[in-house]
């Protein structure tokens, strides 16, 4: 098995702490379907930084809203798994990347 990070793009924060609640109702019902699947369950994300080859900095505002991380047996399966993902009726989408342990 391999992790998979999957990178949330877009998509909206709850506006009322009772919309938050049921959001995050939805994520650990998720979440608990997922059983062992789930590395980290992961975080909403802010501002972005871009560093450039030169060294110079940018604001990047097409940066990640978030992430978590499965393992999977394939990048197929593991997209299959992503298509359940919460953030996705908040109107995000989500990048599933492989990863492989290089050290």
């Amino acid at each position: 098995m391999a992790n998979f990070v999957l990178l949330y793009h877009g998509g909206r924060m709850p506006e009322t702490p009772e919309e938050g609640a049921k959001v995050m109702q939805v994520w650990n019902d998720w979440f608990h379907e997922l059983g062992d699947a789930v590395v980290d369950g992961g975080n909403p994300a802010s501002a972005t930084k871009k560093i450039g080859p030169d060294g110079s900095v940018s604001d990047d505002p097409s940066g990640p809203s978030g992430y978590s991380i499965l393992k999977a047996d394939s990048l197929d399966a593991a997209v299959e798994l992503a298509k359940g993902c919460p953030v996705i009726a908040g109107g995000a989408s989500i990048q599933v990347v492989e990863t492989f342990n290089a050290m």
